[in-house]
């Protein structure tokens, strides 16, 4: 006991003496680790008052400002006069608005006489004079004129330097460093015939470099390799950072993930290295549909028919119809699968993309909850919700989406270092990032050779996930004689549902060249099992839909595993991504009818059941 007393005195007088490297490391592991701990949540594609069509639509006071402030988790009030909160505030934002007419808006809105003096800027205020009465389909002339992409309706160059000034300006107004970050961005609207080639732009940088150089619009070229071009002539003479986020494929009518580039010719290396830099995210999950996979194309994922869009594209006034054909170059999992078969003849993957979600709101709310959805433009917000989109005539065998097609999704989980502008930028190149329909599931995926069974019921499984292997978003190459693992866990919305079950989505190229898929159920909530290789019971909803309640007596709050690929064949391009599918939860048309009355046709869902979807982790053989 002396001796240990003795010893404790002398390494205390040490400390005082100044004596501090008494250790030979640090003491707290988060100065050494080199790893993202934070998961930040945030909308990436949110349009304001500045966005022609938001403002059209009714959109007339919330400009970018005020979409921050709502994200923030500030009371805001919309244009319907109702008061806006989120329950949980969010950690970023993209205020996206359309590069397409920057700047006609305000010139509008401030009757600025000499933009006025265009017959043509005349007729565009009178569109937005009568947005409120005239509902979306005032803004069928705008629509036609962008699935036109050749020629504005009306000249606006002079107007575009100082929007995009105080776009930038209210960004960097907003930016608070550690606590919020609003990131700069805008939608590059390309709409050839109306086929949704739409991107939404992210910058790394403050406004100081992003004015340096004003946001191409599709007008000046609505191929993407034009957009591109833009970005690398950004990144060159201004020295800052710049990517592009594909949204809505499923409106694109096969173009969006075509195996040709725009010319027709088959994507070759070059352009396969290209598209992979500068779109490492796409956004799979949306207001308008979701875009994980369609049952077309999965027919044996019982989870395939979710949110599912598939009227056709976006051409305002004639909505050319889907055709079967189209949909493997619309759905996320399909273009995955194409992206694998590309880089088997040229060895570069144009399809390599992490996954993201965002709302696409219009009315400048990220409301992305299923018990607060604020609609998908200002005259549907909350209340009766009769308007039919786009009052316009259409084609007569393409059917318009009414109000309840709309979801109420997603959002964005960011696994970052801190809450800044360059740290959330970087996750989203490095695609460690993941998609939800909504809730704020925490989930986390790891791929390795190394994996043990007992890692997944480790505490600090994320330092066991990147010390041992990649996260998602990563690659794995060939170790001689063994397969791939990987780890993977989710916990609940700490508001939200229960978990149902724990997903892996696999995807490869088999020795034929055919492209392949299966879903593997890694965990599943209430100890059910996997019966006859297939089969798994499906868990009794607490839904009540006449009250716009349920209940968490099923399901499970976290779900772990560890999971070997069974069929994993060591010559064959794979890749894999964690699903996450809650329990049935009320949708929020039945919300609208237990606060507001609202008369819900019969053949609208009542429940759906949310998801998170993981950025892939690939296999390279």
């Amino acid at each position: 006991m002396k001796r240990l007393v003795t010893t404790g005195l002398i390494a205390g007088l040490m400390i005082c003496l100044g004596a501090t490297n008494v250790f030979s490391q640090e003491y707290s592991p988060r100065v050494v680790d080199d790893f993202p701990t934070q998961l930040l949540w945030g909308d990436l594609h949110v349009h304001s008052s500045f966005s022609f069509d938001a403002n059209s639509a009714g959109n007339l006071a919330l400009e970018p400002a005020d979409a921050y402030r709502y994200a923030r988790g500030e009371a805001v009030v919309s244009n319907s006069g109702m008061t806006a909160r989120l329950e949980q505030p969010l950690d970023f934002l993209v205020v996206s608005d359309h590069s397409e007419y920057m700047g006609v808006l305000p010139a509008i809105r401030s009757n600025d006489a000499e933009f006025l003096k265009d017959p043509a800027a005349q007729d565009l205020r009178k569109i937005v004079v009568n947005a409120r009465d005239g509902g979306f389909g005032t803004v069928a002339v705008f629509g036609d004129s962008v699935s036109d992409t050749s020629t504005p309706l009306v000249e606006n160059e002079r107007l575009r330097s100082p929007t995009w000034e105080e776009i930038t300006r209210q960004a960097d107004a907003a930016n608070e460093p550690g606590r919020f970050t609003a990131l700069i961005g805008f939608e590059w609207s390309s709409m050839p015939r109306g086929d949704n080639l739409h991107r939404v732009v992210v910058y790394r940088d403050g406004a100081k470099a992003a004015r340096q150089r004003i946001p191409v619009s599709a007008f000046e070229g609505d191929r993407p390799e034009d957009l591109w071009r833009f970005m690398e002539e950004y990144e060159s003479e201004v020295g800052g950072q710049i990517l592009a986020i594909p949204h809505n494929a499923n409106l694109s009518n096969g173009r969006m993930f075509a195996t040709s580039q725009s010319d027709g010719t088959a994507i070759d290396a070059a352009y396969a290295k290209r598209r992979a830099r500068h779109e490492p995210v796409v956004e799979v999950t949306q207001y308008k549909g979701d875009g994980e996979t369609h049952p077309a194309l999965s027919p044996e994922d019982p989870f395939a028919d979710f949110e599912t869009w598939d009227f056709g594209n976006l051409h305002a006034t004639k909505t050319f119809p889907k055709e079967p054909g189209m949909l493997p170059f619309e759905y996320a999992r399909s273009a995955l699968k194409l992206g694998l078969q590309v880089a088997d003849r040229t060895g570069e993957n144009p399809f390599s993309f992490g996954m993201i979600g965002s709302t696409d709101s219009h009315t400048s709310l990220a409301a992305g909850a299923e018990d607060d959805y604020w609609g998908k433009i200002s005259v549907i917000e909350p209340g009766p919700r009769t308007w039919v989109a786009n009052n316009a005539p259409v084609s007569p065998d393409a059917k318009p989406p009414t109000p309840w097609d709309f979801a109420a999704t997603g959002y964005t989980g960011v696994w970052a270092r801190e809450n800044t502008r360059e740290a959330i930028f970087d996750a989203l190149r490095r695609r460690e990032v993941y998609a939800t329909t909504g809730s704020r599931i925490s989930l986390l995926f790891f791929g390795g050779f190394d994996f043990e069974a007992d890692d997944a019921h480790w505490p600090d499984l994320a330092r066991v996930g990147h010390r041992k292997g990649v996260p998602m978003g990563g690659e794995l190459a060939r170790v001689a004689g063994r397969g791939p693992s990987f780890l993977v866990a989710a916990a609940k919305d700490p508001l939200g549902a229960n978990l149902d079950r724990l997903q892996v989505v696999k995807g490869w190229v088999d020795a034929e060249g055919e492209l392949q898929e299966k879903v593997f159920d890694v965990a599943l909530s209430d100890g059910r099992r996997v019966l006859f290789g297939r089969f798994v019971r499906d868990l009794d909803s607490t839904v009540d839909s006449e009250a716009g309640t349920w209940t968490n007596d099923v399901g499970d709050a976290e779900l772990r595993a560890m999971w070997r690929d069974p069929d994993f064949d060591p010559d064959e391009r794979a890749f894999y991504y964690a699903r996450v599918i809650e329990i049935a939860r009320p949708r929020w048309n039945v919300y609208d009818a237990v606060r507001l009355g609202a008369k819900v046709p019969a053949d609208v869902p009542t429940e759906v059941k949310d998801r998170a979807y993981s950025s892939p982790i690939w296999y390279k053989p």
